[in-house]
């Protein structure tokens, strides 16, 4: 059976563009793989916010503990947010190991300072040193090529958004040559978003980042495609969805003690699918093999 990271370096290899919704557990794993989608990613976004905390305060075993559920829930390749590589090219390393123990297919690092600040949800970037980022880099490609050949690893730098396209640009050029196989950069306006895979000496994956507040472009699978970017990571959907219904329906309850967004069918529908993804079919299956059959056959 192949590994998930070869699957997803089949995927790069085929596919001229991928498109990757984001989940923060199991469940909304196999949903967008039933939904059809080719791959899931966990942001560390969506795993701090689901925690009621904050990204830069995960630890590298938070991280690496979603990212495996979700991982071990689904057929499809995993790609997960890795943050800093957690410290210094040596924590790096180790961060490597730890995603790819846990079954993910490939991680991204970013150029930031660790630990992050708070001050990073505030679009306030503290980039590191050029060659602190391009030995993090290399030492992470490093721990790949003795691990995991295949497992994928993006270079993600934060600098676009107060040194300008350039300078974001140039910092994945020289982590495509410590061994990056894919660019990520947050273009502050259209004219860069369309401009950055021209100038970028590897792939690009560009993080659809819905409800910024600092007027990132926000921009369809079609229109990133036809741009020239390899990947695209709806970053916050399935969070964002999630709490806004859920808050919608708890008001509601509090309101008037009862919910009505749903009818009654609708209800027994989602519950269904609920069932069905979680595979209880196949638990009734076993039991009336086992135990539901000896408690009336036995006797």
């Amino acid at each position: 059976m192949a590994s998930r990271s070869s699957a997803l370096r089949g995927l790069l290899a085929r596919e001229a563009f991928i498109h990757i919704p984001v989940a923060y557990d199991a469940l909304g794993g196999r949903l967008i793989e039933q939904t059809g989608f080719k791959a899931a990613y966990v942001g560390g976004f969506v795993t701090g916010g689901s925690r009621s905390t904050s990204e830069p305060l995960l630890t590298l075993d938070e991280q690496v503990r979603v990212a495996g559920e979700v991982a071990r829930a689904v057929g499809i390749p995993v790609l997960a947010d890795a943050g800093a590589g957690f410290g210094e090219p040596l924590h790096a390393m180790r961060a490597v190991r730890e995603f790819i123990h846990a079954g993910i297919a490939g991680i991204h690092i970013e150029d930031q300072l660790f630990p992050k600040r708070a001050h990073y949800h505030k679009y306030v970037a503290h980039v590191i040193p050029h060659r602190e980022f391009a030995d993090k880099i290399r030492f992470a490609c490093r721990q790949r090529d003795r691990s995991d050949k295949d497992f994928v690893i993006i270079a993600r730098s934060d600098a676009c958004r107060f040194e300008g396209l350039d300078e974001a640009v140039g910092r994945v050029n020289l982590a495509a040559e410590a061994g990056a196989d894919l660019g990520m950069i947050f273009p502050r306006d259209l004219a860069e978003l369309q401009q950055a895979p021209k100038l970028a000496r590897i792939p690009l994956v560009y993080v659809v980042s819905r409800g910024n507040r600092d007027g990132r472009p926000v921009a369809t699978a079609a229109q990133l495609a036809d741009m020239g970017y390899k990947v695209a990571l709806d970053a916050l959907l399935y969070l964002l969805v999630s709490f806004h219904f859920n808050k919608r329906a708890l008001e509601e309850l509090k309101a008037t003690g009862d919910f009505t967004g749903l009818g009654p069918q609708e209800c027994v529908t989602a519950r269904h699918d609920i069932e069905t993804l979680v595979g209880l079919d196949e638990f009734y299956a076993i039991e009336e093999e086992t135990v539901e059959a000896t408690k009336w056959g036995d006797r």
